[in-house]
């Protein structure tokens, strides 16, 4: 399988980070790269420059990490760390570019500190700019070795079923069950039926592909809150969602988006939506 990335500052949220996708990749079989990255320093600044003694700070300790925990991977997998230098979020990208990563992972608090329940200046950047799959998690997330529910709330745009595929994918690894749940934010049913018609689509692709499927509906004004709840009521593994769309009548439209995985105790897949797509 694709690697995975793993967005390393040192801070426990991501080293928390780190050991939930060493959980991935034994399961998926995929080897890990941990990326830590130093910031630019601007050539005005009246500070003196550690970029040498940060370096070989943060190669000391990736080789404490790397032989700590490369003995929790299964056997044939591997865990190693590239050190770069620029802006985090795309360096992170690149990296995930450059060895055709499967997903990212990051601390959704983090990875520079953020207070508990806002998601991180970078971790937000990381999952705004790059092109893979985002997985953040928070601190507190107790690390499990298998994914067996993934909530995947679906609205009447378009988009909404790009990230059926990936959902397909993680299902058919981890055997998981996944709830589609119909998400509306309106009682009339003319524009209920269009989401209903969205959903149908999905139903039927993971039909198709054997995959165990539990449907369901929501209608709320507060559809982030809705769709919470019905994440700790089904003790959901992941919530897989957009993390942009660009028409008018999606639920999870950037801010809404963003408070998603800022309240969410579950991890959050963010898929980046393509200009061209199908679902066949």
């Amino acid at each position: 399988m694709q690697p995975l990335i793993v967005a390393v500052d040192f801070s426990n949220t991501s080293i928390h980070a780190m050991e939930y996708a060493i959980s991935l990749a034994n399961k998926m079989r995929s080897d890990i790269h941990l990326v830590w990255v130093d910031k630019i320093n601007s050539q005005e600044s009246v500070y003196p420059d550690t970029s040498n003694e940060n370096r070989q700070e943060a190669k000391k300790r990736f080789d404490e990490l790397c032989a700590q925990y490369s003995k929790k991977l299964d056997k044939g997998i591997t865990m190693d760390f590239k050190l770069k230098k620029g802006r985090i979020y795309r360096e992170v990208d690149n990296m995930a570019k450059l060895v055709d990563a499967e997903l990212i992972v990051t601390g959704a608090h983090g990875i520079s500190g953020y207070e508990e329940f806002w998601i991180g200046s970078n971790a937000y950047k990381i999952v705004t700019y790059a092109t893979n799959p985002v997985i953040t998690v928070r601190h507190d997330f107790p690390i499990r070795n298998n994914v067996e529910r993934i909530l995947v709330p679906l609205d009447g745009s378009p988009e909404t079923l790009q990230k059926i595929p990936f959902v397909h994918k993680l299902a058919t690894l981890f055997n998981s069950e996944v709830h589609l749940v119909t998400t509306h934010n309106s009682h009339l049913k003319s524009i209920q039926r269009i989401a209903d018609k969205i959903a149908q689509t999905a139903i039927a692709y993971l039909q198709k592909h054997k995959v165990n499927i539990v449907e369901d509906i929501i209608v709320a004004n507060d559809l982030t809150k809705a769709v919470l709840n019905y994440a700790e009521k089904v003790d959901a593994d992941l919530i897989a969602i957009m993390k942009e769309q660009e028409t008018p009548v999606n639920i999870l439209l950037g801010a809404q988006a963003q408070q998603l995985i800022n309240q969410s105790p579950v991890p959050v897949l963010s898929i980046h939506p393509q200009e061209k797509f199908s679902l066949v």
